[in-house]
């Protein structure tokens, strides 16, 4: 049997990227998990109502797209939404097979409760690592596909 060394071990731990993504990203989904939690809404649920927030509803393709998610996991993801009528889901009128994602009135009204929440929390981040504009346009360049 052959072995991977210890200091191979050390070395991923300490180098990887993906490794160090993936900790910082659990450690801040639990954050703000943490602070949405009075809201009954997770980070998740947060960001996905924040991309509706838009005039044009989307339909579910590019909102994946925007998301990094696949359609299924979106599609599972939208569900507590629409059950908590917090957006609808309407036929998209260009396409009868599509699908139109609109916030309700109540889904602006929990998103605009959420947002001082987000705003009081980040402003606690860039406090604690700084301006972090790098850090998220270097994050934005690695979510987009490989060329």
């Amino acid at each position: 049997m052959t072995g991977i060394p210890f200091e191979t071990t050390l070395h991923v731990r300490d180098t990887c990227l993906c490794l160090a993504t993936q900790r910082a990203a659990r450690a801040l989904a639990r954050r703000f998990d943490d602070a949405f939690r009075p809201l009954d809404l997770t980070n998740g649920q947060f960001s996905l109502l924040m991309a509706l927030n838009r005039a044009k509803p989307p339909s579910i393709a590019p909102l994946a797209d925007f998301l990094a998610m696949d359609r299924t996991t979106l599609t599972a993801a939208l569900k507590p939404l629409e059950r908590r009528k917090l957006i609808s889901v309407s036929v998209d009128p260009d396409d009868r097979r599509g699908r139109l994602l609109r916030l309700t009135a109540k889904g602006r009204t929990l998103l605009a409760k959420a947002l001082p929440i987000w705003k009081a929390h980040h402003a606690q981040l860039d406090r604690q690592i700084g301006p972090a504009g790098d850090l998220r346009g270097h994050l934005t360049m690695l979510a987009r596909p490989p060329a």
